[in-house]
Formats: structure tokens, C-alpha cells, sequence
């Protein structure tokens, strides 16, 4: 058996047209893709974020991962959580974290030729995704061409767009691309939305309210995701239901947050990998919750088939676009569900090198 080797790099795809939502804007998103390596297997994990996160990889992580079995992923985790300790767990320091417990867990299925799926044991064997884009800075005919293409083509029946634009200050806008969202749509699909922290505490119950004809079932993030005390108060005046937890790097912060929202979110490429993403769906569970797996939506396939309280997988627009376009073995999501790998070894991905080194930045 040969040591554990840990290599990281960074790609940046620019967007297919500017991109908003209601506290942030871009141009581009960044991929940190990092490489489990031994005995002449290789595993891969991603995560979204940072350059940064490439040196927290090579300079913290890969040096106390070298004399562990490849095999013993709790053991190769927690070296990795206590070698950031100073560096901050929150942050850049976790996504590199999170990159890497997801390669580890890619290279063990790989060293015993299973799927990760497999490896892992499934709940389901077909995830269940919900569309998700309509950035703010999207016009009338660009929001509904996304959403009609979910909806009506590729049999989607749920789908989410961003609202709580300029962090609040157009809320009559808001409601009207809620309303053009819907007739889009159609009254059979689901309609969620996604404030991203823009409003305040009763702005976000008042703006809900005016929506009330529009039978919105998610309210992602109503208002910011460290105000719990805040998205307690909007869930118990609101009819859908109110989402949080993609930012959470880390248990407590599930466990803080379980008694103020009505479904959990979790995001592997962020909590610390697929190792923390299912001790967090186990405090959800414990709390009466489901949980949503955030973006990165090929990443979360093998964890959230193996989470019994899945609710649903983000289909991320920029995600989706970038994994598409990087990775070979993506696949798609019709009928609202996307197939979790199960024909090959690891997550069934690998990165296409040469249209990845096109993007590549660190």
C-alpha cells in the first residue's frame, strides 16, 4: 500500500450571461477540484469557491494524510478538521476540507471497484431535483425560457428563482417575476423562491403575503441565515415552507439551526464533505427535519441516495453547466429525478483534462 496523496487545482468558468441574486453578483464561478491518489487509483471531490482553498489543500491537508490507510476516511478526516484548527474551520479552510473527505470517500470506492452509491448503501436509487436559477439580473423572456424548459421539456416539477433583489429594495419586482414565474410554469409545478438573506424580518412575511395567490411552497433564506431567531419568525407567518443551512460548515450549526426552519439545507462541497454530510442529515432527522442537498448537484448524487430524509437535490444552473462541461459521466435530470450513479466505480465521474485545463487558474 502506497501513502495518501493529496493534490488540488482551479478552474473558472465564466457564466453564460450576467448573474444576480439578492445580496450578490457574478461573472464567473470557480471550481477547486482536489485528487485522492494511492496505490494507483484516484479519486476526486470539488468544491465551489476560492482559489484559495487550492494551498489550503497542498500546504495543510495533504501533509498529515500521508501514512493513513486510504480506506479509514474517519481517520483521514478528523487529521484534516484538526490540522485546521488555526486556520479556521469556517470559510475557505472548509470547502478545502470538504473537497477533500469527498475525494477520499471517491478514491476508497475506487481502490474496491464499487460504485459510491454502492458503497455507501442507498435509500433510493433515483434522486429527486428541483430546477433552480432565475437570476435577478435575468429579463422577463430569458426567466421564462429556463423555467419552461424545466418544467415543460425536461419534466421537472418543481423549480426556484432569486428574489430579494438589490438586498430587499425592489420587492414589487420580486413579486412580479413570482407571478410571471407561475404563469410560466403552469398551476402543477412547484414554485420556490430564494431571498438569499435580502430582506428583513417582517419585509420578508409582508412580500410572502403579497404572493399568497402564487401557492409558493420553499422560501429559501427569507432573511440572513445568522439571524435564527429571524427565519423562526417567518416560518410561522408564512405558508410555505422556510429553508436554510447552506452555509454550515459544520454540526453545530445544523444543530443550532433545526428548531428554526422546516427543512434543512446541507451542502457536501461546504459541511465538510460527504463524512459531515451525513452526521448533519442525522441531526435533521433527529429534529424531525428532511434535508435539501445544496448546488454541486453531481457531487451530492452517491450522499443524498444514502440520506433516508432527502427531500431533494438543487439542479443549479452554474453547476450544472460546469460539471456537464468538465466531467465525464454527468447525467441528466428528467422527469424530476436525476439516476444516481451505480454502473461505475467511485462517483462515475472523471475530469475531462483537456477542456478543464482551458478554465484552470491555480
Amino acid at each position: 500500500m502506497t501513502g495518501l496523496r493529496l493534490t488540488a487545482a482551479a478552474y473558472r468558468v465564466p457564466t453564460d450571461a450576467p448573474e444576480a441574486d439578492g445580496t450578490l453578483a457574478w461573472d464567473g464561478t470557480t471550481m477547486v477540484l482536489v485528487r485522492a491518489a494511492a496505490d494507483g487509483h484516484t479519486g476526486i471531490g470539488w468544491t465551489y469557491g476560492p482559489t484559495a482553498a487550492t494551498a489550503v489543500v497542498t500546504d495543510l491537508l495533504a501533509p498529515v494524510v500521508t501514512d493513513l490507510d486510504p480506506d479509514d476516511v474517519p481517520a483521514i478526516w478528523t487529521a484534516m478538521r484538526h490540522q485546521l484548527r488555526n486556520a479556521g474551520r469556517p470559510g475557505v479552510a472548509g470547502l478545502a476540507l470538504s473537497a477533500a473527505d469527498c475525494a477520499v470517500w471517491d478514491l476508497k470506492a475506487r481502490r474496491h471497484g464499487l460504485p459510491l452509491a454502492g458503497l455507501l448503501g442507498t435509500a433510493r436509487r433515483h434522486v429527486p431535483v428541483y430546477g433552480s436559477g432565475g437570476y435577478t439580473t435575468y429579463d422577463d423572456e430569458r426567466q421564462h425560457r429556463q423555467l419552461s424548459g424545466w418544467v415543460h421539456e425536461q419534466g421537472i416539477p418543481r423549480v426556484k428563482i432569486k428574489i430579494g433583489e438589490s438586498c430587499g429594495t425592489k420587492a414589487p419586482r420580486d413579486v412580479a417575476r413570482m407571478t410571471a414565474a407561475r404563469r410560466t410554469i403552469g398551476d402543477h409545478a412547484e414554485l420556490y423562491v430564494d431571498a438569499n438573506g435580502g430582506y428583513q424580518r417582517k419585509q420578508a412575511i409582508r412580500v410572502m403575503r403579497a404572493a399568497t395567490d402564487l401557492d409558493v411552497r420553499w422560501y429559501e433564506e427569507p432573511v440572513s441565515s445568522d439571524d435564527l431567531a429571524g427565519l423562526g419568525q417567518v416560518r410561522d407567518q408564512v405558508t410555505p415552507d422556510v429553508a436554510a443551512g447552506e452555509y454550515g460548515f459544520d454540526l453545530v450549526y445544523f444543530h443550532r439551526m433545526a428548531p428554526y426552519v422546516d427543512c434543512l439545507q446541507i451542502d457536501v462541497t461546504r459541511c465538510g464533505g460527504i463524512t459531515e454530510f451525513l452526521r448533519a442529515a442525522a441531526v435533521a432527522a433527529a429534529a424531525g427535519l428532511e434535508v435539501s442537498a445544496h448546488c454541486a448537484p453531481h457531487q451530492h448524487l452517491p450522499v443524498a441516495a444514502a440520506v433516508p430524509n432527502l427531500r431533494h437535490v438543487e439542479w443549479f444552473h452554474d453547476h450544472v453547466r460546469i460539471e456537464s462541461m468538465l466531467l465525464d459521466g454527468a447525467v441528466p435530470a428528467t422527469g424530476g429525478t436525476a439516476a444516481v450513479p451505480l454502473d461505475r466505480p467511485g462517483l462515475g465521474l472523471d475530469l475531462r483534462i483537456g477542456e478543464a485545463e482551458r478554465y484552470r487558474v491555480a
